[in-house]
């Protein structure tokens, strides 16, 4: 099934407004908790992307990047 590239284009803006509000999240997260206990990292992101309006992030997403700044080293670990 072909997507009409117009709709890619009128779906752009709000994912990016999505990414953009996921990324705050994160950074916020990171420069307050990173290190911390998995738990805390965890209930901490989600308080910082429902105070972004992040509500649509996945539960495993959220779960990954919780284990990534629990253990710490700055940046989101990419694909090996």
């Amino acid at each position: 099934m072909a997507v009409d590239p117009r709709e890619y284009e009128k779906a752009m803006p709000a994912v990016s407004a999505e990414l953009a509000k996921l990324e705050r999240a994160v950074v916020l997260t990171r420069g307050a908790h990173e290190g911390r206990a998995y738990e805390v990292v965890r209930q901490a992101l989600v308080r910082a992307l429902e105070g972004e309006g992040a509500r649509r992030v996945h539960p495993h997403v959220v779960d990954e990047l919780a284990r990534q700044i629990s253990r710490g080293g700055g940046k989101a670990e990419g694909p090996s």
